[in-house]
């Protein structure tokens, strides 16, 4: 039974109560206020009880809202320290492929600049066959002509 149910019945039991002419005082019915208080020492404990079951099993989920939160944070850490190593290995890769590109642009850089010497020299080297065949060509022409 509850034990606010059993507080207003002792409460009520009181207002029904003859009043003693010129005193504070009442007459209460023995038996039923003695009932109501036997009630109350079977109820009080079992509300305690009660009361005790709550708060062990509101400190149990405090616990294990704590546990879940501390796993939560620990995930959080491990997966930011993770994306940080891997923004770094990033940027070192990055930079490393920058270095690639760059190494790799002077590379091709001085082949062009050696095969266009090398075809600059060849380039030359007909032009110069080229203008000693025309020469021998205008010398015959022109000692055919005298």
């Amino acid at each position: 039974m509850d034990i606010l149910h059993l507080v207003d019945r002792l409460e009520e039991l009181f207002n029904e109560s003859r009043p003693l002419w010129f005193t504070h005082s009442v007459v209460v019915n023995e038996e039923r206020m003695l009932d109501i208080i036997d009630q109350m020492r079977v109820s009080i404990p079992e509300e305690i009880k009660k009361a005790q079951q709550t708060l062990a099993q509101k400190d149990r989920i405090l616990a294990q809202a704590q546990e879940e939160a501390n796993r939560i944070v620990t995930l959080a850490r491990e997966k930011s320290d993770a994306l940080l190593e891997r923004d770094g290995q990033v940027a070192e890769a990055k930079a490393r492929a920058d270095q690639i590109v760059e190494g790799g642009q002077r590379e091709a850089d001085e082949y062009a600049l050696g095969t266009l010497t090398d075809l600059e020299k060849e380039v030359e080297r007909i032009l110069s066959q080229v203008r000693n065949g025309i020469r021998t060509l205008q010398q015959d022409k022109g000692s055919e002509n005298q």
